[in-house]
């Protein structure tokens, strides 16, 4: 059994925090269709201590989230040590995620991100800090496997991080080399699982259906499951995992007019959040991903593409579901990825990076040009 904050978790699953996606209207609509940890968007710790209004913002929680789960980003371990005293000084939050996966080249050219645990002893300090700070809450670290296949970093890295007292360990079992491109290596989570017992290890990487969590949970016998991209445009997704875990059947997918009536919910509570206008564009992003796989004609979707009210937006979806209501996508787009895919490509480093697994001299100051001034990724 999976637990957070001195609580059983219902069910072992994590939802993943992606930039501009996992607000607290996602959040919540997730919610609605079954139990797991609902993490913020990622927040950078500087910004948090700066108490950027952007990332206050992301730091807000509803009133029935609980446990409140943050994940925080950060180069610098004075800055993360008081950012964490922060969240725990000022009840923010009840969970704390630090984020050392990012693959991007903004954020791992300065080396941040994916590339910050090649510097174990910088690594140490960020996760030390955050445990120490974090006045009992439970901190865990989410990571990727390493760089690229000759510089893999999460076995030297997890076993610092359980050294340090973190909760647990999820791993995202691509390289930063890799983006979003290719398979995840299920076995390389394995590994972890047997290195870390009996500390929780978490898997993330390839999961687009409920079946996947299962396959993942019996191959590599970690304690959970992390979701990422695999929720996009179906947060009924959480729902057929807590009852596929459970051990009851596969829940079929939606059909398409239930779709729309669930796209019409999001909507809604992103508008409730940020207000019609704001709340309105943001829904423009999740339109290809909830109708993928199922047959909406073109000019509609670029009509919702568009759509700027809420009534707008009804009489659109109105004509998308009265076409062919019982309509359902094919199996093999339901088992498929979602999302951002890419190609293998070098990843950008600081000059002289992989020369040391310690931070060298005048690393330092490149190190700390990472550190992000505003929040979301």
């Amino acid at each position: 059994m999976l637990t957070l904050a001195g609580a059983a978790l219902p069910v072992p699953v994590v939802l993943a925090p992606m930039a501009g996606v996992t607000n607290r209207a996602f959040r919540r609509l997730c919610r609605e269709y079954g139990a797991g940890l609902y993490v913020s968007e990622m927040v950078t710790s500087r910004a948090l201590l700066e108490r950027n209004a952007e990332t206050m913002a992301m730091c807000a929680f509803d009133a029935e989230e609980s446990p409140r789960s943050i994940q925080l980003y950060g180069v610098d371990p004075d800055v993360m040590g008081a950012a964490v005293r922060m969240v725990a000084r000022e009840d923010m939050a009840d969970h704390i995620d630090l984020n050392m996966g990012c693959p991007v080249p903004k954020v791992t050219r300065k080396g941040g991100g994916a590339a910050l645990p090649w510097k174990l002893d910088l690594f140490r300090d960020i996760v030390r800090a955050a445990v120490r700070n974090a006045d009992g809450r439970p901190v865990t670290v989410k990571m990727r496997k390493g760089i690229d296949d000759d510089h893999l970093t999460y076995r030297d890295a997890a076993r610092i991080a359980a050294d340090e007292g973190v909760h647990w360990v999820a791993l995202h079992a691509r390289t930063a080399q890799q983006m979003y491109s290719g398979h995840a290596d299920w076995a390389a989570i394995g590994e972890l699982v047997q290195d870390l017992h009996p500390l929780p290890v978490l898997g993330n990487g390839d999961i687009w259906t409920a079946q996947d969590a299962v396959d993942m949970m019996q191959a590599t016998d970690c304690a959970g499951v992390v979701i990422g991209r695999g929720c996009l445009g179906r947060p009924w997704l959480f729902g057929q995992l807590a009852h596929r875990l459970g051990g009851g059947p596969v829940v079929p997918d939606p059909t398409v007019a239930q779709v729309c009536t669930v796209l019409r919910r999001h909507a809604g509570l992103l508008v409730e959040a940020f207000g019609e206008h704001k709340g309105c564009q943001e829904i423009r992003k999740h339109i290809a991903w909830y109708f993928k796989g199922y047959a909406v004609r073109q000019h509609l979707r670029l009509e919702l593409a568009h759509v700027s009210t809420l009534a707008e937006l009804d009489e659109l979806l109105e004509m998308v579901a009265e076409r062919d209501p019982a309509q359902v996508p094919p199996a093999e787009v339901l088992a498929g990825p979602r999302g951002r895919t890419s190609r293998l490509k070098r990843v950008a480093l600081p000059e002289g990076w992989l020369d040391s697994r310690e931070v060298t001299a005048g690393q330092e100051e490149t190190v700390r040009d990472a550190e992000l001034s505003v929040s979301g990724g």
